[in-house]
């Protein structure tokens, strides 16, 4: 090989070598930038709420065909549940279970139309009151009630376990009055009571005029009774849970204060939400 032949073949590869350690940026992969602190750094989650309820007492909570439950309790949780930035999961389960749950931890709150009482609040906490009712008589056909004593003229009066009205019940008639017939769940009870099998039936005022609503091709009538006391429902959660319970009041206080409340008590109810009054002075009955 001559000279000339030596040097433009040295050339050639000089030129080669330095095209490939420049690269071409079109086939090459750019290394992925550092991860900054604020991205590498962990996402909070939102504090989850699991809560207990009884979906079988509508307008407050019922469950659909698909197991989804819904209602006035369920949307009220899901607006404080925004305003508060937490989550809440819901738990379907049978009323007289609901209490346990709650003590054992398998639920952290309480949202199924639950009065305040004073010997509920030995064992558990309640929120700020959020709804306000009182004991009605649901009936059907014309039965002439006026009075807790024309309650005791009735040889069948229907109430749920546990709920105000069978403690209203008790209260007139006795605890172990066998007038007294007691039901597992509100659907039971009014199914009784509408088969012709029960005189009259004792609940919660909101319910029954949303059953009657429901019923109004059929001859059901609400009857106020004077001797009934004013209740108010309150957001029960453990008595060591001082944390959840703020949280939940202060969520409360909130979309009291910017309408929302008013806007989910107007969907399920036609008359304006009355003021509840502060747990301790509305601690008189039970559901």
């Amino acid at each position: 090989m001559n000279m000339k032949k030596w040097l433009a073949t040295v050339l050639a590869c000089s030129a080669v070598a330095l095209s490939g350690c420049g690269g071409n940026s079109s086939n090459q992969t750019a290394a992925p930038a550092p991860a900054s602190d604020a991205a590498s750094a962990p996402v909070a989650e939102a504090k989850v709420l699991r809560v207990g309820m009884n979906a079988e007492f509508p307008p407050f909570e019922s469950q659909d065909a698909q197991g989804q439950v819904h209602g006035f309790d369920v949307d009220l949780l899901n607006a404080l549940a925004k305003e508060g930035g937490f989550q809440v999961e819901f738990k379907n389960q049978p009323w007289d279970s609901l209490f346990n749950s709650l003590k054992n931890g398998d639920v952290d709150v309480l949202a199924s139309a639950v009065t305040i009482t004073e010997e509920r609040m030995q064992s558990m906490a309640f929120t700020d009151p959020y709804f306000q009712i009182s004991q009605v008589v649901l009936v059907q056909g014309d039965k002439n009630i006026a009075s807790v004593e024309d309650l005791k003229n009735l040889s069948r009066v229907g109430v749920v376990t546990g709920n105000t009205g069978d403690l209203a019940a008790g209260k007139i008639l006795g605890a172990t009055n066998p007038k007294i017939a007691r039901f597992e769940n509100l659907p039971l009870l009014l199914k009784e009571l509408e088969n012709g099998g029960l005189e009259a039936a004792i609940s919660d005022s909101s319910v029954v005029m949303e059953f009657i609503k429901n019923n109004s091709g059929k001859s059901f009538s609400m009857i106020e009774i004077p001797d009934f006391d004013t209740e108010n429902y309150g957001l029960a959660v453990r008595k060591d849970d001082a944390a959840t319970l703020d949280m939940l009041n202060k969520a409360l206080a909130a979309i009291r204060a910017n309408g929302e409340y008013d806007r989910i008590h107007s969907q399920y109810f036609a008359k304006p939400a009355a003021p509840a009054a502060a747990s301790e002075a509305a601690a008189s009955e039970a559901k």
